[in-house]
């Protein structure tokens, strides 16, 4: 067996190192207090609310997410068209705006004093401190990274089959639905696990936009500040933590389990 070059070892020890620092703190989470004492701080019904007010939340908006995001996506991935580096950057400025901004922006264009606010207003529709609002942040927040990976899985099809299909007389709906999104599902498992995972730990624009009330706008990631801002509250903010950590990690196996690599969205060819 040949002796490994310094460029190996030294691969390997970034490695090691990059896990050891990655995975610390989340394994910190579950061992600084025993488990009876996180079920008994998730007793609380506070915790409950907040964490059934994430998934509740964080579900709608990958509804909304999923079902205008992916034809969005599969025209900008199968189409070439004058203007579709402009789309792409508009698709994933949100990645770098810092969440703050995001707040800010949403309420600067639908709060009350915004933009579209005053024709919200005549609707009858109110954000600003109320649950809709929650779910449009998460929505704004979370969509690019469920954009960016199904522009990139569309675009990486094989136009053979929906050509063939197309032929055969499918129209292009019907192409779209069965044959372009099957094809596709691994990178779209794998961007809807990142958006959801990612509205699942959304703080800032929520903040901002919907506010913290308990009950209403109050999500999980906004309740573990709340307990962690309390004399008493760390383990209680460490339950729900641990709690996400679970959801976020069986999203992450959901999309090995549907196809994915668990990040890449596509599987390596034979």
């Amino acid at each position: 067996m040949r002796p490994r070059s310094p460029f190996a070892l030294f691969s390997l020890l970034a490695l090691a190192l990059a896990l050891a620092f990655l995975v610390l703190p989340i394994v910190a989470i579950f061992a600084d207090v025993s488990p009876a004492r996180l079920i008994e701080a998730l007793g609380t019904e506070s915790a409950r609310e907040a964490l059934w007010l994430s998934l509740r939340t964080t579900a709608m908006a990958m509804a909304i997410v999923i079902a205008v995001g992916t034809p969005a996506a599969y025209l900008v991935g199968r189409r070439r068209f004058r203007g579709r580096a402009l789309v792409i950057t508009a698709i994933e400025l949100p990645l770098v705006v810092p969440p703050a901004v995001a707040g800010i922006g949403l309420l600067a264009a639908l709060g009350p004093r915004g933009i579209f606010g005053g024709a919200l207003e005549g609707t009858g529709t109110e954000l600003v401190f109320e649950t809709a609002g929650v779910v449009v942040a998460l929505i704004f927040v979370s969509a690019p990274f469920y954009l960016r990976q199904a522009i990139a899985a569309f675009g990486a099809l094989d136009g053979r089959p929906l050509e063939a299909a197309r032929t055969l007389g499918a129209g292009p709906f019907r192409a779209f639905a069965t044959v372009a999104v099957p094809s596709a599902r691994p990178g779209l498992a794998s961007g809807l696990a990142l958006a959801w995972g990612h509205a699942l730990g959304e703080f800032g624009a929520t903040l901002l936009f919907a506010g913290s009330l308990p009950g209403a706008t109050q999500t999980a990631p906004l309740a573990i500040f709340a307990e962690f801002s309390r004399p008493d509250g760390f383990v209680a903010a460490l339950a729900l933590s641990a709690v996400l950590i679970v959801v976020a990690a069986a999203l992450l196996l959901s999309v090995k389990l549907l196809g994915g690599d668990g990040l890449g969205g596509t599987r390596r060819a034979r």
